[in-house]
């Protein structure tokens, strides 16, 4: 059975109430691949455009949307993040990493927020480097670890 599926075949909230309160983290990651043009206004760690600088501005997205991701995604716990913290580094050749870590003590876990974290953060690059280029293609949005509730997870 679906865990926010109840008995009556209906949608909801998983009841948390009776579980106890542990650390929970998460990491997520997400690939956005840009075209050479995009790629060459890389300077000094970050790229600059008319609206800022791309990567500080979609580290603040991506941690406004962890911290927000209850109101996006239905059935979501509201969770109070202890700690979020994305990563944004160029890749390889034409790919650009973003990692987005979580962390709350609480019943329930934070996958959710760093997937959307890690998501928004590389939509955001999408959004500012279109100036640049529609050439890009986020590639890919994964969870690489959990830890704490019922199981871990840990994938390379």
């Amino acid at each position: 059975m679906l865990s926010h599926i109840d008995e009556n075949n209906q949608p909801g909230v998983v009841d948390v109430s009776a579980k106890q309160v542990t650390l929970r983290t998460a990491t997520a990651q997400s690939i956005i691949t840009v075209p050479e043009e995009v790629m060459a206004e890389l300077c000094d760690g970050d790229i600059q455009t008319k609206k800022g600088p791309v990567f500080q501005t979609a580290i603040i997205a991506g941690t406004m949307a962890a911290k927000q991701t209850s109101n996006l995604i239905p059935l979501c716990h509201p969770l109070p993040l202890e700690g979020c913290k994305i990563h944004i580094a160029p890749h390889g050749k034409n790919d650009i990493l973003i990692e987005c870590r979580v962390k709350v003590h609480h019943k329930t876990g934070v996958e959710m927020e760093a997937l959307t974290g890690a998501t928004v953060a590389a939509l955001t690059i999408y959004d500012m480097c279109k100036a640049f280029s529609h050439d890009m293609v986020i590639k890919e949005t994964r969870l690489v670890e959990k830890h704490g509730g019922k199981r871990d997870v840990e994938r390379s």
